[in-house]
């Protein structure tokens, strides 16, 4: 009986991480769009074609789509080139709050009043 209930509160505890995880995980652009309160200053993982970049030295911003939407990422590690399939995971900020990667980097005209992702990781293929 006792090895059955430990089974139980195994089962319960892995269940709830993975709802905290799901919760702080996106699965589109179009999620993190409708609802930005909700992932702000949460790291999320998205997936998507490149459809805009540009970069100074090795910073920049560039665009993904993933065919429900279209998000900003802005990162200090280079940008992939247009066309690249990603896997980007990062932290979703306003515009105006991309900490102090946006003193080093202007950007693109219309980025700083949206959404973005300020990047942490990514795969390009």
């Amino acid at each position: 009986m006792r090895r059955t209930t430990w089974l139980r509160l195994a089962a319960l505890a892995a269940l709830a991480a993975g709802a905290l995880t799901a919760i702080a995980c996106a699965r589109t652009i179009n999620q993190v769009l409708v609802d930005p309160s909700r992932y702000r200053n949460h790291e999320v993982s998205l997936s998507g074609s490149v459809v805009d970049s540009y970069s100074v030295g090795d910073r920049g911003v560039y665009r993904i789509d993933d065919r429900t939407g279209q998000l900003w990422v802005v990162s200090d590690r280079g940008v992939p080139r247009k066309g690249a399939q990603v896997k980007v995971k990062g932290t979703v900020r306003e515009g105006f709050n991309v900490g102090g990667i946006g003193d080093r980097i202007k950007l693109p005209a219309g980025l700083g009043s949206g959404i973005l992702l300020v990047e942490t990781s990514r795969k390009a293929k």
